[in-house]
Formats: structure tokens, C-alpha cells, sequence
């Protein structure tokens, strides 16, 4: 079995394909928009317009894959009760991304040392998509 994280945007995918990627160097895998969509030839599952939107799209971030989509191509993003984390080796690098989400974004906890790590912080995305910064301490050799 295996647990696979799937984002909703809510007609904002492609944005944040192209922001993820920019800010987190994610590759983007395949994509799918909702025309090519053989169940659904003659476009009447989703509202009118939504053909061009992402059905399905895939991004690795890391040794991680993510699935995103724009859903039902309504409303707004929803990402409450829940956080992405990055788990870093290096201090440095988990500041270089925490200001990069945070540019555009709302810090929720700032980046700093605790005494689990070396350095964590958490912050949402322009999309309100939580992400907690984390890197793993040094283990004795």
C-alpha cells in the first residue's frame, strides 16, 4: 500500500505548477486537461470552459511525487488540516526555501533552531498551501 498526496487548486494549477516549479525546482511529469478526457467526449462532465484546465498533472519535488489537478474548476483552494514538509540536510537550504514560499506567501512560524532541528519553520504558499520546513540534526557518528 502506499499513501499518494493529490492537491486541488481550483482552476489554479498551471500557476501553481509553474511557481513550484521556479520555487522548489519540482519537475513536472504528465499532464492531462480535462478535453482529453476519453470518458467524457463530449465535454458535459465539467462546467462549460473547464476543457483546458488540469484534469491530472504529476510534479516530483525531491525523491517525492506529488499529483495535482484543478479539481472541480470552482471556488478556492481548501488546504486546511494539513502541511507538506520539506526535510532538509542543510540549514541554509531550508532558509533558501522558506524565503522563497514566504515571498509571496504568510509565515505561520518562523525559520529558526529548536530542539528538534537545527532549523523549522512553517509557512503557507501564494495558494494557503501549509508547508513546514524541517532540517534533521546531525546524528553522532
Amino acid at each position: 500500500m502506499k499513501v499518494q498526496t493529490y492537491l486541488f487548486f481550483e482552476g489554479r494549477c498551471e500557476e501553481a505548477l509553474a511557481f513550484y516549479r521556479q520555487t522548489l525546482a519540482a519537475e513536472i511529469g504528465p499532464l492531462m486537461r480535462f478535453r482529453d478526457n476519453p470518458d467524457d467526449p463530449d465535454h458535459t462532465m465539467f462546467p462549460p470552459g473547464a476543457g483546458e484546465m488540469v484534469m491530472h498533472a504529476e510534479m516530483t519535488i525531491g525523491e517525492t511525487t506529488v499529483f495535482l489537478s484543478d479539481g472541480r474548476c470552482g471556488g478556492s483552494p481548501n488546504f486546511t488540516g494539513m502541511c507538506l514538509t520539506l526535510v532538509l540536510k542543510k540549514p541554509e537550504e531550508a532558509e533558501t526555501l522558506f524565503r522563497a514560499l514566504a515571498e509571496t506567501g504568510q509565515v505561520r512560524m518562523p525559520l529558526r533552531p529548536t530542539f528538534f532541528s537545527p532549523a523549522f519553520g512553517m509557512v503557507a504558499d501564494k495558494f494557503g498551501l501549509g508547508w513546514m520546513i524541517y532540517t534533521e540534526q546531525a546524528r553522532p557518528a
